[in-house]
Order: C-alpha cells, then sequence, then structure tokens
C-alpha cells in the first residue's frame, strides 16, 4: 500500500485510546473505511480489521480475520504481528494449545524487537494449559537480556526451571 496509507492508518491507530469503550464501533468503522481503501484480495484489510475487534475486546471476531490476513499471504513484520495478536486472541478464548503450537515456531525465527511479545504471549498460553514453568522460564529468559546485573544468573535459572532433574 502506499505511504499516505499507512500514515493515515497510523494516525488512525494513535487517536484509538481517545474512544470510549461504547464507541468501540465508531472506532472500528474508521478502520473499516481505510481497509475499503485496499485491493480487495490485500491482506493488509483483515489484518487491520482484525486488530480492532481484538483492541475493542472482540478476540472471538479477530480470530477469522488473522486467519484470512495470513492465508492471503501476510508475511514479515505484519505477519510475525498477526501471529502473535491470532494466538493471544486464541487463548483469549479458550484455544492456548493452538496459540502455543502458532507460536512455538516464532522462538526459532529471524530475531527482531518482537521476541519479547513472542515470549510474552506464549508464556500466557503455556500458562494456561497449566505449563507455568515453562512459561515463567520463556519470561525470565526474555528479561534476562535486559537486566543491568544478573543476565548470566537469570539466563541459567530460566533454563534450570525446565531442565530435567538429572
Amino acid at each position: 500500500m502506499n505511504e499516505d496509507w499507512e500514515e493515515r492508518t497510523a494516525a488512525a491507530w494513535a487517536t484509538f485510546d481517545d474512544y470510549e469503550e461504547a464507541d468501540a464501533a465508531d472506532f472500528r468503522a474508521v478502520i473499516d473505511a481505510l481497509v475499503a481503501e485496499l485491493p480487495a484480495d490485500s491482506p493488509l484489510g483483515p489484518f487491520e480489521r482484525a486488530c480492532a475487534w481484538d483492541s475493542t475486546g472482540h478476540s472471538d471476531q479477530a480470530v477469522p480475520l488473522y486467519r484470512e490476513a495470513l492465508s492471503r499471504g501476510l508475511d514479515g513484520y505484519r505477519g510475525r504481528r498477526t501471529r502473535i495478536q491470532l494466538a493471544s486472541s486464541l487463548r483469549n478464548i479458550g484455544q492456548a494449545e493452538e496459540g502455543v503450537k502458532l507460536l512455538t515456531p516464532e522462538l526459532v525465527a529471524p530475531s527482531d524487537e518482537l521476541d519479547d511479545a513472542v515470549r510474552a504471549c506464549l508464556a500466557l498460553c503455556l500458562a494456561d494449559l497449566g505449563r507455568e514453568r515453562e512459561g515463567l522460564a520463556l519470561v525470565i529468559g526474555a528479561l534476562a537480556p535486559h537486566l543491568p546485573r544478573y543476565q548470566r544468573s537469570m539466563a541459567n535459572y530460566a533454563r534450570l526451571l525446565v531442565e530435567p532433574e538429572g
């Protein structure tokens, strides 16, 4: 899509917090109007609409739209965002196992600024499945590099949470 559309879409999202919960449909209408400018088969359309539904508390409406965006070939940074957000929405509607399956390959994907979000969302999915130690290990492992000290210790503690006792 062109730069003007991207800027207008970013501007619309920048106003999201200005909408009261009761006005969620108005925000979704703004996003729908932007999506209407896209080619009918663009993966950005279902992605933006999914984000709008998700952000206004309707994970159930977002899930099929995220899936559609991925099936239309959304990849790269937005594709990764889609997988993270889809996994979160799946968790919200009681399908955490599917979220784990979706995000586990992201642990070995090329690194970017979304790495910690992958781990945080995956940790939540794991916790919902009763696998809290694995989730905690992911979160501590993600946190460790950001600490001013104790990086090595925390990384080791994270590893020991899931390593079989020997």
